[in-house]
């Protein structure tokens, strides 16, 4: 199925479902992604910084024991900003981001080419969710994925582990995962994060109604609705909601939709994970913790994992 059609068919679904919710991959077309790159410079936002800052203290040990001169694939590179620390340290001989939002995608690996012009880039465009096929010239090299950003948070933890096989499936046996894990914390620093006072992440929300509106011919109307960040300290996630603010009704594609002042649209989860919880997340992906960094104050982790051969028992 295309992305389009793929868009087009979780949106109708989801909007149709019990309880309305739209998968949070579809926040990022171009638009989206410009937004969410402003959002990782707001001073509420802690992740970005924080990880970077754990990238460039050890990315230098990540090398030493993944080795140097091996592949890199970055599973939904965006900007692919924080990937010069760790090309850098180390020095692959092939780096390979993967993002669904093909425009982008290619802007970012132009701007990452002229920075290491002898790194052969090869950007491919898909959904990562699925296990991929990476380009030949990769094939039969060792590979290092990078997967930064916490991003593994906006996903339900029975999806996370798929994710995870998939990217075990996509690298292969004896490859290893550098992956960022946000950790659990005060309510408080968490919400500021995901409802900034400047209202970039509301516009980042919100902009999924307007490629609702562009792209499935659909006459949503953006004003009736609201960003709204909850923490849902059973579930141990930030969850961002499209609110509708009165009584609403419009059509998608033809397919008419109506909702109550205060229904929402659940459009994004982040969880926090603490040690245990992001060890046994990777280990059910069959993916096996080899090092742990995380910073002073352990608001963010990054983690070093190799892919085990399958195992007939315990």
């Amino acid at each position: 199925m295309s992305p389009a059609h793929a868009f087009r068919a979780d949106v109708l679904a989801g909007l149709a479902a019990p309880v309305r919710a739209i998968p949070a991959r579809w926040l990022y077309d171009r638009r989206g992604s410009e937004l969410f790159e402003a959002i990782t410079d707001l001073p509420e936002y802690y992740p970005t910084r924080t990880e970077r800052g754990l990238l460039e203290a050890h990315c230098g040990a990540v090398a030493e024991i993944a080795g140097i001169g091996d592949a890199v694939v970055e599973f939904g590179s965006g900007s692919s900003a924080k990937t010069p620390i760790l090309l850098r340290a180390t020095q692959p001989s092939a780096y390979v981001p993967i993002d669904i939002s093909g425009d982008f995608l290619r802007e970012s690996a132009a701007v990452l080419q002229q920075d290491f012009p002898g790194l052969p880039i090869y950007p491919v465009e898909g959904d990562f969710m699925k296990p991929i096929a990476l380009p030949p010239q990769v094939a039969d090299r060792v590979k290092l994925g990078f997967f930064p950003g916490s991003t593994i948070g906006n996903l339900v933890p029975r999806t996370a582990v798929d994710l995870l096989r998939a990217m075990n499936a996509t690298l292969g046996v004896g490859a290893y995962l550098l992956i960022g894990m946000d950790r659990l914390k005060d309510e408080a620093v968490l919400v500021r994060a995901y409802d900034d006072t400047a209202g970039v992440t509301a516009a980042f929300n919100l902009n999924l109604l307007h490629r609702i509106n562009s792209e499935l011919g659909g006459d949503v109307p953006v004003d009736a609705f609201r960003h709204r960040a909850i923490w849902n300290d059973r579930m141990s996630r930030i969850e961002m909601h499209l609110e509708a603010l009165r009584d609403v009704a419009f059509a998608i594609d033809g397919h008419a939709f109506a909702m109550r002042a205060g229904a929402t649209i659940h459009t994004e989860n982040s969880h926090k994970y603490g040690l245990r919880d992001s060890r046994l997340l990777l280990r059910s992906a069959g993916w096996g913790v080899v090092r742990e960094w995380t910073d002073q104050d352990d608001q963010f982790a990054i983690v070093l994992a190799e892919a085990e051969p399958p195992r007939f028992a315990p």
